[in-house]
């Protein structure tokens, strides 16, 4: 018998009838002869109303963010409850859990929080009693008791971290699209869906923008090896494996096109070039756990530096208060900003053995007469910040390019 993980998004669990479907999916399941767990989304936008609810009252002040985590959390717990009841209905037996209550311990850092720990105990003893363990997702508690939740995608994260502790054989994601496409096929309506991926690859591409899964979730996946599967919940397919690297596959030298217009950039300019200037103006962003993304330093001939790094946009106007005091200690001529850019990324592990893909990547790019702002590469990755008003013309230039609607360019 095997152990089958399996998380239900938003979409998934929109209403009562999707729930319905739902549960006759996790039935299936069973009938196959797997034993499975469940974690779920909140119910559609019921995140972004609860979230509304918290901008509207406008608080900001200390323990504010934990009182945020209180409401967001509750939007998981709404599902759990009714999903429960609906597998009861239809004769299947099953269990609802806070993330308190499936053991998952975290950090104290509240809306983005880290899974510390994880004591399965109580989902074994569901599992072995043959009900159906339904997790809200997304959420856990700190040592102290307080309630955390782990950001955007934090879902996937819970699905894939119990998958882990479980000893499943498989996680399976279900969502609104059918698996992983090359691009987002909003965009290009040419976008092929992958039948499979790496972990590597998988990672570059969720932490680049791809939303289909959370980067801390395939994180979780490759680090415990756990295969993971990326369904649709409303038509039926195979989806995309995302898995270990085949030495024996031959590999496309670029599998997708990830991006994201959630980025902000920040210049501190005329700093003195002297040791320790990256960490007087980057410790203080992260002592307020603002994560930095893309990091250029340009050194002038008068001996001084511009130091320019991007970070996710909901975070921009707490980093420029940062470096506004920052830039008195350091003497700083003075702090810049755009939270009008988007960086774009093309990923594959047949980069490591094909040459010539950044430059291929800027010529297409030139042709459309689009800017780049900031360069980064990796063995498996090149990532650009471009204007967010061209990162669609982008997106679509290069998947042309590099022929990304067909099977790909291989290695």
């Amino acid at each position: 018998m095997s152990l089958v993980v399996q998380k239900f998004g938003g979409t998934s669990v929109a209403s009562v009838d999707h729930i319905e479907k739902v549960a006759r999916k996790i039935l299936a399941s069973r009938d196959r002869g797997n034993k499975v767990a469940v974690v779920v989304s909140a119910m559609g936008d019921q995140t972004d109303r609860l979230d509304s609810l918290a901008k509207e009252v406008d608080f900001s002040g200390e323990c504010s963010k934990r009182e945020i985590d209180v409401l967001l959390s509750s939007g998981e717990q709404v599902t759990m409850a009714v999903l429960s009841m609906v597998l009861m209905k239809l004769g299947c037996p099953a269990r609802s859990f806070t993330g308190n209550q499936a053991g998952i311990l975290t950090d104290s850092f509240h809306t983005r929080a880290r899974i510390h720990h994880i004591d399965a105990k109580a989902l074994h003893l569901s599992l072995d009693k043959g009900e159906v363990p339904v997790v809200a997702g997304f959420q856990g508690t700190d040592d102290r008791g307080n309630i955390t939740t782990f950001g955007r995608g934090g879902s996937d994260t819970t699905a894939v971290a119990l998958a882990a502790v479980l000893g499943a054989d498989e996680c399976q994601i279900f969502t609104d699209v059918e698996g992983v496409y090359t691009t987002d096929p909003r965009v290009v309506d040419t976008a092929r869906l992958m039948e499979q991926v790496t972990f590597e690859e998988m990672l570059e591409l969720a932490s680049l923008g791809s939303r289909v899964l959370h980067s801390r979730a395939v994180e979780f996946a490759s680090k415990y090896k756990v295969p993971l599967r990326v369904l649709s919940t409303f038509v039926d397919g195979p989806g995309t494996l995302i898995t270990k690297e085949d030495s024996d596959m031959e590999q496309p030298i670029i599998s997708g096109i990830a991006f994201t217009k959630d980025e902000a950039k920040l210049t501190v300019r005329g700093v003195e070039d002297v040791p320790g200037v990256a960490w007087k103006i980057l410790g203080p962003v992260s002592e307020a756990n603002i994560e930095v993304d893309m990091i250029v330093q340009n050194v002038a001939a008068d001996n001084t530096t511009d130091f320019t790094f991007t970070v996710d946009r909901n975070d921009y106007q707490e980093a420029m208060d940062i470096l506004g005091n920052v830039a008195n200690d350091i003497n700083a001529r003075e702090v810049t900003g755009d939270n009008r850019i988007a960086k774009l990324s093309m990923v594959g592990v047949g980069m490591r053995s094909h040459a010539g893909v950044a430059s291929q990547m800027f010529e297409v790019l030139a042709k459309k007469s689009i800017n780049i702002q900031m360069i980064s590469t990796s063995e498996i990755k090149v990532s650009v910040v471009i204007a967010e008003e061209y990162i669609e013309l982008a997106t679509r230039a290069l998947h042309s390019a590099f022929d990304l609607q067909e099977q790909g360019l291989k290695s």
